[in-house]
């Protein structure tokens, strides 16, 4: 039953993983929630996520079990750990144990760190979607020394997690890319009606044609250093002097 429970509670997490294009979505909020998930389903000690994705420089974000124990591990890795070697590699660096034939050897000044924190393993999974750029790593830390008969599951658990929130965080960053260029375009659009409808009101006043109407409002924003389409809505509101545009109609292009 306990086997079952879990297995549902997996399920229930990736579902929510999955959840990313929701206003106001915050990656940072989101891989914290991620290390804590991590926590509760692996039995971990803490986790913590070394995030790259934003492209402004590297985000130590731990989750909120140990949160100063696990800044603290993923910091001390810039001068080697398993996030750096997960990192470079794209690829999972499985459960290690914090010895000297472990962890030690390959990386000495996190190990002693570790053991310092009672820390006895570690391992490390890409935030990685198939074939893309790695946007981070899943570190997790656990308090006994892995066990080959569990590693392997713990392994598989991290990556099905770590898979499921780089597609969420990739989702997200196209969601806001197209919603983006939606809005720019609208907002072109909107200020291409505004223009055409102050044309149509000019030549309409000056008994004269459309081209003339743009020329007159495009000297006037020239001149006075503005924008055209607020000059178009400034003529909509009637709120520029008309001789003060009438005089732009004598002038040279």
């Amino acid at each position: 039953m306990r086997d079952r429970d879990s297995e549902l509670r997996l399920a229930d997490v990736l579902v929510e993983t999955a959840d990313t294009l929701s206003e106001g979505f915050d990656p940072e909020h989101y891989l914290r929630w991620l290390a804590d998930r991590c926590v509760e389903l692996l039995d971990a000690q803490g986790a913590g996520v070394m995030y790259t994705g934003q492209g402004d420089g590297v985000h130590l974000i731990p989750g909120t079990r140990q949160q100063h124990v696990v800044r603290d591990l993923l910091a001390v890795q810039h001068l080697g750990g398993p996030c750096l070697e997960s990192f470079g590699t794209g690829e999972p660096v499985p459960p290690v144990p914090i010895d000297g034939k472990g962890a030690g050897a390959r990386w000495p000044e996190f190990s002693e760190r570790a053991e310092r924190h009672g820390v006895a393993g570690t391992y490390a999974v890409p935030l990685r979607r198939r074939g893309a750029k790695t946007m981070g790593v899943l570190n997790v830390f656990v308090p006994h020394a892995p066990q080959v008969a569990d590693s392997e599951r713990q392994l598989h658990i991290a990556q099905a997690l770590a898979r499921a929130a780089a597609v969420g965080l990739l989702n997200h960053r196209t969601h806001t890319e197209c919603r983006t260029r939606s809005e720019h375009l609208q907002t072109a659009l909107d200020s291409r009606i505004r223009i055409e409808q102050a044309k149509g009101i000019l030549a309409e006043r000056w008994s004269t044609g459309t081209d003339e109407a743009f020329e007159v409002l495009r000297r006037f924003a020239r001149r006075e250093r503005l924008v055209m389409d607020v000059v178009a809505t400034q003529v909509i509101k009637g709120e520029i002097d008309g001789e003060a545009l009438g005089r732009d109609r004598s002038e040279p292009s």
